[in-house]
């Protein structure tokens, strides 16, 4: 099994704006001369951490991580307005364009994998290879498993946490409602929210319980970023002209070498979604990890991650 590569530090760290008034956090780290690899934060709204450079061999990648809009260090914090995937997918053009580079490996996960498949049909021409993990498509059926009926019958527990902040009128609505409440002027009411969104989240994100995750999603300026942007994006179906956009503009991708790594217990992205793109796209390379569920560092996912990226060294 393969693990993570030893931490290290970004060489050069940067604030590019954008439009509309926003900024982007960007960072690099590993070889300046190897071959460029940018990572895609889920969430949307999570932002980056150190650890994320770990997937990466540091002396083969040119390693970009950066915040989206909202996101991490990036300006507005949790920012809804002129933040919608198009925006995102024309801001990772701007970061490429900025950094002068021709081509890249896109990497993404969760929320991460939805933007890179954007970015991807969007962009074909610059991508050289895609990793994706834990795919989400923001369809329907998949914001309906996590915030209305599904995942419910798995985590009850949790789930009664998550659904105490919202009136039980408006509990057959939850996306909208808790919309309406992270956008409420009530400072404490919106922070209620946020941190009652985002620990639900942390809680179902791994195999076995994580209390480190759970505390580190329940922070107060990560708590208002992932619940808000994640919310604003789900309530207007990542600004999507269909249901089923990805699976729909598969073909763009089709020639690009990839790796779809799924987590078979992954509750929040369950394996329906990454099973759906498989049959779609059937020239990916699909690794279902056995013991595993959505989030990254867990173990299986991420030798995986490391071995698809390793394998890419020699694109």
């Amino acid at each position: 099994m393969r693990t993570l590569y030893p931490p290290i530090e970004p060489y050069n760290q940067g604030m590019l704006p954008v439009t509309d008034g926003h900024t982007l956090y960007y960072e690099e780290s590993g070889n300046p001369n190897g071959k460029p690899i940018v990572f895609l934060h889920g969430g949307p709204g999570s932002g980056t951490s150190p650890k994320q450079r770990q997937f990466f061999d540091p002396e083969a990648y040119r390693i970009i991580l950066f915040d989206q809009r909202g996101s991490g260090k990036s300006t507005p914090h949790a920012s809804l307005e002129h933040n919608t995937t198009w925006d995102l997918v024309a801001d990772i053009e701007r970061l490429r364009e900025h950094l002068g580079i021709d081509r890249w490996v896109v990497f993404g996960g969760s929320w991460g994998s939805t933007l890179a498949l954007a970015y991807g049909q969007t962009h074909p021409d610059r991508t050289k290879a895609l990793v994706l993990r834990g795919i989400f498509m923001c369809r329907d059926s998949e914001i309906n498993w996590f915030y209305q009926s599904g995942i419910d019958q798995i985590f009850a527990d949790a789930w009664e946490d998550f659904i105490a902040v919202v009136p039980e009128d408006k509990r057959n609505q939850m996306v909208t409602t808790y919309y309406d409440l992270l956008r409420s002027e009530d400072e404490d009411l919106r922070l209620r929210a946020a941190q009652a969104w985002s620990t639900f989240e942390a809680t179902c994100c791994t195999l076995l319980p994580d209390p480190a995750n759970v505390t580190s999603f329940a922070e107060a300026h990560h708590a208002l970023s992932i619940a808000r942007i994640e919310c604003h994006y789900f309530i207007n179906k990542a600004f999507f002209d269909t249901d089923d956009h990805l699976l729909r503009n598969v073909d763009k991708i089709r020639h690009i070498p990839a790796v779809i790594v799924q987590g078979r217990y992954d509750v929040v992205c369950p394996m329906t979604s990454a099973w759906a793109l498989h049959k779609a796209w059937p020239e990916a390379d699909f690794r279902l990890v056995p013991d595993a569920g959505h989030l990254a560092f867990e173990p299986g996912i991420a030798s995986e991650l490391v071995a698809a990226c390793d394998r890419f060294r020699e694109l």
